[in-house]
């Protein structure tokens, strides 16, 4: 019988978990185990077992005891289809620059003390938004932290300063860009949102783009890059070139608190910046040119 994890050994396979999701590993899945043959595996660890549980789509089938190996061939049970993404809104009449404050003050009061999703429950603060409504650049996470639930602003941690310096490294100022995220409340844990979770507020985020009408969206991570497509794809097959979206201009990119788990990739998202930076016609560093 495999022992309960430990509070240290729990936290740190969500941290590799998130980890996976950041490199566009967002599905996993797990493969029935023979019940008989439970009782002759013998797992080295606990952290080894949950770890390969999630670092694959699908896990190695478990070692066969002599008596399950006797057995016929059974078929393994169909993973089931993923859900399709809904349909995205019809784009929003264009706002005026003057009007759009009124605009978005419409939306956030629109979602009120928002119940529709089991994330409410536990919200300190909910986050809407920070920044220029008239911003020519928008950025969106993925959801709010502790950080951010206590403050009630996005990207006010650890990731949000280094976010400030990605920002400033583009010759920008904070106040100078919008920033959202594809979920208002914090999820349990800082866990990945759940897609009925996302899906309830993806309209929300879709409506705030409308209004601002940003030049460049860039997108943080794998979860605002699927919900704001509408598919899932590993990072690696979006990076690194511009996409078309509701008539603006979008940008992958790492996800901060990637980054500060991985600074290696720190160049590879400052190439993704300079992007960004030439369609806004930002002036680039002299090696980006």
């Amino acid at each position: 019988m495999a022992r309960k994890l430990d509070t240290a050994t729990r936290e740190a396979l969500v941290e590799r978990v998130r980890f996976y999701r950041e490199l566009g590993l967002t599905e996993f899945y797990r493969r029935p185990v023979d019940e008989s043959a439970k009782a002759s595996v013998e797992v080295e660890s606990q952290a080894a077992a949950v770890e390969s549980q999630y670092s694959a789509e699908i896990a190695d089938p478990p070692a066969a005891s002599s008596q399950s190996q006797s057995k016929p061939f059974m078929e393994e049970a169909a993973i089931p289809p993923r859900k399709p993404f809904p349909a995205q809104p019809p784009i929003g009449n264009a706002v005026s620059s003057s009007d759009r404050v009124a605009a978005l003050n419409i939306i956030r009061e629109e979602i009120g003390e928002c119940t529709r999703c089991a994330l409410h429950k536990g919200r300190n603060k909910l986050v809407f938004a920070d920044g220029d409504p008239n911003a020519r650049l928008l950025f969106v996470g993925e959801g709010p932290g502790a950080d951010e639930d206590a403050q009630g602003l996005p990207f006010v941690g650890r990731a949000g300063q280094l976010l400030n310096n990605m920002i400033n490294a583009m010759g920008l100022k904070r106040e100078e860009v919008y920033i959202c995220n594809v979920v208002k409340c914090r999820p349990p844990g800082n866990r990945t949102p759940e897609p009925e979770e996302a899906n309830t507020c993806t309209p929300f985020l879709f409506r705030q783009i409308d209004v601002v009408r940003p030049q460049v969206i860039v997108a943080l991570g794998a979860t605002a890059a699927t919900y704001l497509l509408g598919h899932r794809q590993p990072l690696a097959g979006l990076r690194g070139r511009v996409h078309a979206f509701r008539g603006t201009q979008l940008i992958v990119t790492y996800h901060p608190a990637f980054l500060l788990r991985d600074p290696r990739q720190k160049k590879e998202a400052w190439a993704d910046l300079q992007i960004a930076m030439k369609e806004l016609g930002l002036k680039l560093p002299a090696s980006g040119r």
